[in-house]
């Protein structure tokens, strides 16, 4: 090889080498000025991490746990004080075709059927008995029956009314 074909070479081989040098220093420069910048984080993402992170409920226990229990309750009963179930009516059929009926047609949780025979025991306590368990909750040998139906917002005379629709309408 003679003496220009080694210059050029030996050239071409320098040039490449600063190229190299020189994208070594931009890329070193550019981490370094990104690293100087202050870090924004999306709000979406903060939201979305404080909603998977956030407590579930609270634990209480003595009479702290007492209170909070009794406020709570409190509090739901004066939210179900606001909303009026099935607004207000009280056709019996009304409210046991859409909440008592659920349970009571396909006996699920112990719930009664309504069949005089499974009712017998039951209505001879009375329809002031039967009112106050479907008003209070009543919790049985054969099931447990949630305090108005499970709806808070039924009022008392909703509840009677639909009792008094079930005892009538025993098959």
């Amino acid at each position: 090889m003679n003496t220009h074909d080694l210059n050029f070479v030996k050239h071409a081989a320098q040039l490449l080498a600063a190229l190299l040098l020189l994208a070594v220093v931009l890329i070193l420069g550019a981490r370094y000025i990104q690293g100087q910048q202050p870090q924004q984080e999306s709000p979406i993402l903060i939201a979305a991490a404080n909603t998977r992170i956030a407590p579930v409920g609270d634990v209480f226990a003595g009479e702290t746990g007492k209170a909070a229990m009794a406020a709570a309750k409190s509090a739901t009963a004066e939210a179900s004080k606001s909303q009026v179930a099935y607004d207000g009516s009280l056709d019996g059929s009304v409210i046991y075709n859409n909440l008592c009926g659920a349970c009571h047609v396909s006996g699920a949780g112990g719930a009664p059927k309504l069949e005089k025979a499974v009712w017998a025991a039951r209505t001879a306590q009375g329809l002031d008995t039967l009112v106050k368990h479907a008003t209070d909750g009543f919790t049985g040998a054969a099931g447990m029956m949630p305090a108005r139906g499970g709806n808070p917002s039924l009022s008392d005379d909703q509840v009677r009314v639909t009792v008094q629709w079930m005892v009538d309408n025993l098959k």
